[in-house]
């Protein structure tokens, strides 16, 4: 993984990418555009859906203190992604960090559950769109047949599948299949579409904050935690620690910045800049909003679809303008994390394609638009059909648990490469990295912990899936990876900051 080479490189240019420029993505991103992108993967189904569920269910008011908890976590974890992504500047994210710490089978390991995390997440949070479109369109007084307006199956209260009478969730596929489209045809388009759809969620986001502080009683916050039921993740201090595995949901694509390094202008400084300031800001708008909806409103009301616009709703006429306001921010934001999470899938594939991990029809870039056009529609069609079958909480918690464990994987990943190449050049390196990175491994772990039986027994299932996949086709057909780290000597011996080269120029479609 690590090789040395007698010749010598510009170490002044530590990131060297000798790429066709008629066929390497486009690097055209800045600091904004990536805060912009983190915003729009994480302010979505946590803020406007899972926030409700949480805090009836496990934590009440208490629920505001999970958000912390997650946030922290995630800061750790992002701080080691910062690192990463500033030495090695290339698509792939987790996995291609892993393959240079690990090797090959433990980042497929980690590939195999960021697709949880973008792929199938991103056909999951479309079914709870679909949920505010809906709603929205009946206000509009537009009607969608039933049969076309849910997955087939739902999740009953005791863990069961059952038949919902529905055909097919139309509404779902066709924003994924949308979606895709723009994907495919250029990332500035993309970018531009994202940040519209932030700032009008964002700007909602803080009308709600504005109008429901001033309604906010301490009768609904007494107590903050609410006494334990007697079983063990059901309110109490347990119930915050439970809570704070299942709203992790909501922090679910901020990893999605280091996937666009390879897009990036200047990404050894624009990557952290975009990963830290949108985990601190998302993680300051989730405490603000969860503080406010449960100060509004009962908790035990917020078991619901719609938590946010119920909570307004129970203010009174004089905040019965905002209701339909805010099914409409729920639509534009759930909209822009689908939209986040495909563009990081189809890069993931990109990187894991050039590996020969999965075949290279998703590492072919279009001439023009410079975008992996054929994965990306894979991909978006994919999750297409599972956004029209499959139910939001179906998925949930097993999200949760495999992003997680990618992170604690990151978290040591870290570790790992100070001591095994120290001498490579770390533009921005994690602060007292040998206590924050083992933070972020235990802090993984412990909402891991806490996360229901069922979701580890489901987490097997599907890492038994992906090692099939592994060695049935994976390891026959993988090559050494498109990027490597070099160490160069200089004349008289000298050891030199290790440079960063592609060995492999992109597929042209």
């Amino acid at each position: 993984m690590y090789t040395e080479s007698s010749q010598t490189s510009d170490a002044s240019t530590p990131t060297s990418l000798p790429r066709s420029e008629e066929l390497a993505l486009h690097r055209s991103l800045g600091a904004w555009h990536l805060i912009a992108i983190g915003i729009g993967a994480i302010i979505g189904a946590g803020i406007f859906v899972v926030t409700g569920h949480a805090a009836a269910a496990y934590a009440g008011p208490g629920v505001v203190i999970s958000f912390a908890l997650a946030g922290l976590a995630c800061l750790f974890a992002g701080l080691c992604y910062a690192e990463y992504a500033a030495m090695i500047p290339v698509a792939g994210s987790a996995y291609t960090y892993t393959y240079a710490t690990l090797g090959r089978f433990w980042a497929w390991i980690i590939a195999w559950n960021l697709v949880l995390e973008y792929l199938i997440s991103s056909a999951a949070i479309a079914a709870g769109w679909s949920g505010y479109f809906l709603a929205l369109a009946q206000q509009l007084g537009m009607s969608i047949p039933a049969t076309l307006a849910g997955a087939p199956l739902a999740v009953a209260d005791a863990g069961e599948l059952v038949a919902t009478g529905a055909a097919f969730n139309l509404p779902a596929a066709a924003l994924v299949m949308a979606i895709t489209i723009i994907l495919m045809y250029g990332l500035k388009l993309s970018v531009t579409f994202n940040s519209t759809m932030v700032a009008i969620k964002l700007g909602i986001v803080l009308l709600v904050i504005i109008v429901g502080l001033p309604h906010v009683s301490g009768a609904n916050h007494t107590p903050f935690v609410p006494p334990n039921t007697g079983v063990f993740g059901e309110f109490g201090w347990s119930g915050v620690l439970r809570a704070t595995g299942v709203i992790f949901f909501a922090y679910l694509g901020f990893d999605a910045v280091s996937v666009l390094a390879q897009e990036t202008r200047n990404p050894q400084r624009n990557v952290p800049i975009g990963i830290l300031g949108a985990l601190l800001i998302c993680t300051a708008l989730y405490m603000l909003m969860s503080y406010v909806v449960t100060g509004i409103a009962p908790y035990d009301s917020l078991h619901v679809a719609n938590p946010v616009s119920e909570a307004v709703r129970q203010i009174g006429d004089t905040a019965n303008w905002l209701v339909p306001i805010i099914n409409c921010g729920a639509v534009v934001g759930l909209a822009s994390v689908v939209l986040v999470l495909l563009l990081a899938q189809s890069r993931i594939f990109y990187a894991m394609s050039q590996d020969g991990l999965i075949p290279p029809l998703f590492c072919r870039v279009h001439p023009r638009y410079r975008t992996p056009q054929r994965g990306t529609l894979t991909s978006g069609t994919v999750a297409a059909l599972l956004a029209g079958m499959v139910p939001l909480n179906a998925l949930g918690e097993l999200i949760s648990i495999g992003t997680l464990a990618a992170f604690a994987f990151v978290c040591a990943g870290v570790l790992i490469l100070r001591i095994k190449a120290p001498h490579v050049r770390r533009p921005f390196r994690t602060p007292i990295v040998w206590l924050i990175a083992p933070l972020g491994v235990c802090a993984c772990a412990l909402m891991m912990g806490f996360l229901p039986i069922g979701a580890w027994v489901r987490l097997a299932l599907w890492t038994l899936l992906g090692l099939a996949i592994y060695f049935s086709y994976s390891v026959r057909h993988a090559r050494p990876p498109g990027w490597s780290i070099v160490s160069t000597v200089d004349a008289v011996g000298g050891l030199q900051p290790p440079a960063f080269t592609s060995s492999r120029p992109p597929v042209a479609d």
